[in-house]
């Protein structure tokens, strides 16, 4: 009813069990496991305002989605860098003028699965903050599978990485 304040789950900490009891096992780092479907998952799409804050916002949706195809915690380890550190280009480099957005589309595929990460802004090019190449396309070449990048449909700048669903 409007006005009483019983706590919520999320408020109490834990998960709910499927008999409906919570979890005291649960906390900040511990991964729930969904049993893998084997039922097609289609392609997932996030868009959001190019802000520092939104990178933690795509890396916890990345997390579940990840949790929900079953990947093993190394590729979701190699997974979660990648893709911050992907985002954060896009944060830092690719809007000097205003605010744009940051585009993520998950894409499972049979025994990997592809992230893309684009933006509309300025592209790929020398960053008038920084002196040199950075470290973020090289580690992300690293950590993936394949890694491929190109100017986006729109402008801006477009890269595609593909991570085993099994172990790396």
């Amino acid at each position: 009813m409007a006005g009483d304040t019983f706590p919520t789950h999320a408020q109490r900490g834990g998960r709910i069990t499927d008999s409906g009891h919570r979890d005291r096992a649960s906390g900040p780092h511990t991964r729930s496991r969904f049993i893998p479907s084997s039922a097609p998952v289609s392609d997932f799409r996030l868009t959001l305002a190019a802000r520092p804050e939104n990178v933690s916002v795509v890396r916890r949706t990345l997390e579940g989605i990840a949790d929900v195809m079953g990947l093993p915690d190394d590729v979701m380890d190699d997974l979660r860098l990648a893709v911050t550190e992907a985002c954060t280009n896009v944060v830092r480099h690719a809007y000097t003028e205003g605010e744009g957005a940051i585009d993520v589309v998950v894409r499972p595929r049979p025994g990997s699965v592809e992230i893309v990460i684009s933006d509309e802004g300025r592209g790929m090019g020398p960053s008038p903050d920084t002196k040199g190449p950075g470290l973020g396309l090289p580690l992300i070449s690293a950590l993936a599978d394949s890694v491929e990048l190109r100017p986006g449909r729109r402008g801006g700048s477009r890269v595609a990485m593909s991570f085993p669903m099994g172990h790396a």
